[in-house]
């Protein structure tokens, strides 16, 4: 080789160079010819647009394209596939060759695992539906920075606002293209709005802050950005002069931005990669009563407008709606191939993965079906209980179910919202909290998570 072709090389493989579009076929090819007796490709896409204002004050306005890749090679060795995955940013063409070679050499010296395997061609989804998730055309600057100046002012101008924390405003598009060697090929793009406010009620000690936000897949979906900024200083005010109360045993009510929370931790215990390692507390809770009786929460990738819906998994597999609680009874896990193969089941056709990891099982669009009681129906029995619209902390053990979280709200008394309530802490087992939760009727889906509020009787609450 002469010194002008290799000078020529090192300069390649070092450009800024943009990822070819025929990126993933070339990979997938290469790794193939090269050793690989399995192989599957992701692409992602991204343009960002976002904006932040001050008190009256422009202070970021940035835009971020970028083009990521990510290769996952399998060889076939005693014992199972063996495993490697690489991934970069602007690979320039002249370094490509040596990317996937490297793959291939480090799957050779992984260690087997018998789990391993890509979806049958059976599973693959056939077509694309439309989710009608990408919108046509990108907003400009000055529509962004309208919608941060508006919730902005809006929260200001709510008696006793004394501060604002900022109000952003952005605009997502990702695109995702999935190769795999069993046969698929997909693309996927969708879009995001986000607008959000953040500001601060009452002068020295005594402060408070609150906020309010939305993301939807089209601007004509937001809620109005006067209509956010204004709710965001009124939750701000409510929690003016808060009191901390004493210790005992009482209904705990969840508003359900804090609600959507208690089902994260549901969706995490049913995950199927931490059901087969044995770290969830759900792990022996299939086709038993996990809730309540008439209590049914559904997870659905295929939603009109969902933040989370999809196509096609990261395996290519065409997910489908699913009840995963019906009549308080666990149905299903949450499973990719891997965790399906360790527990003797099918993919559900909920693999995510990034550019760097492996697929892993995860939850889309999932929503707790609302109950029959309004919420203030729900409340008017309580004596004396506590609403919670914060939690904060790292207190939740998924081996274990147990829930310790510190908290803010508002104290129940005689069914109704009386005064603030801070530096509080609440504190359960998840196992016994969510056969001891009802469902109001408040259930709006503007999330990937959806609740309703919820009370969940019998939790210790104490001051901090």
């Amino acid at each position: 080789m002469t010194q002008k072709t290799q000078q020529k090389q090192r300069k390649e493989s070092s450009s800024p160079a943009a990822i070819p579009d025929d990126f993933a076929e070339i990979c997938l090819k290469h790794a193939l010819a090269h050793g690989a007796d399995a192989a599957d490709v992701v692409v992602f896409e991204n343009t960002e647009l976002a904006t932040r204002r001050r008190m009256g004050k422009l202070e970021i306005m940035e835009r971020c394209e970028s083009r990521g890749l990510g290769l996952r090679v399998l060889v076939e060795g005693k014992g199972g596939y063996r495993q490697a995955i690489v991934s970069g940013n602007d690979v320039a063409q002249g370094a490509l060759y040596e990317l996937v070679e490297r793959a291939v050499s480090m799957a050779r010296v992984s260690p087997p695992d018998p789990f391993i395997a890509l979806a049958g061609k059976e599973l693959l989804a056939r077509d694309t539906p439309d989710l009608d998730v990408l919108a046509a055309e990108e907003p400009t600057p000055a529509y962004l920075q309208g919608l941060a100046a508006e919730a902005e002012e809006a929260a200001l101008a709510v008696k006793s606002i004394t501060n604002s924390d900022g109000a952003e405003a952005g605009y997502e598009r990702s695109a995702v293209t999935l190769l795999t060697s069993n046969g698929f090929s997909g693309v996927f793009a969708g879009t995001s709005f986000s607008l959000s406010v953040s500001v601060v009620a009452g002068k020295g000690t005594g402060m408070e802050t609150d906020f309010d936000y939305h993301t939807a897949r089209h601007a004509e979906d937001l809620l109005s950005a006067a209509a956010l900024g204004k709710n965001a200083g009124e939750r701000a005010v409510k929690r003016l002069h808060p009191k901390k109360m004493g210790t005992g045993n009482f209904p705990v009510v969840f508003e359900p931005r804090v609600a959507r929370g208690l089902l994260g931790c549901f969706a995490g215990a049913i995950c199927g990669d931490a059901v087969a390692r044995g770290t969830s507390f759900l792990k022996e809770s299939l086709g038993k009563p996990v809730f309540a009786r008439g209590i049914t929460i559904i997870d659905d990738p295929l939603v009109k407008r969902g933040l989370a819906s999809e196509p096609f998994d990261a395996e290519g597999v065409r997910g489908k709606k699913r009840a995963l609680i019906e009549d308080g009874v666990l149905q299903t896990w949450l499973l990719d191939m891997r965790s399906a193969k360790q527990l003797g089941l099918v993919t559900t056709g909920r693999a995510a993965r990034g550019l760097a990891s492996p697929p892993s099982p995860g939850a889309t669009n999932l929503h707790l079906e609302a109950g029959a009681l309004s919420p203030e129906e729900l409340m008017a029995d309580i004596a004396e209980g506590f609403y919670v619209t914060d939690t904060f902390g790292m207190g939740i053990n998924g081996v274990t179910g147990d829930y310790s979280q510190g908290a803010s709200g508002f104290w129940i008394a005689r069914g109704k919202l009386t005064h603030a309530v801070s530096e509080m802490t609440i504190a359960g087992n998840l196992r016994d909290m969510f056969l001891r939760l009802t469902p109001a009727s408040d259930l709006i889906c503007r999330d990937a998570i959806n609740a309703p509020t919820v009370r969940v009787e019998g939790m210790m609450v104490a001051g901090v």
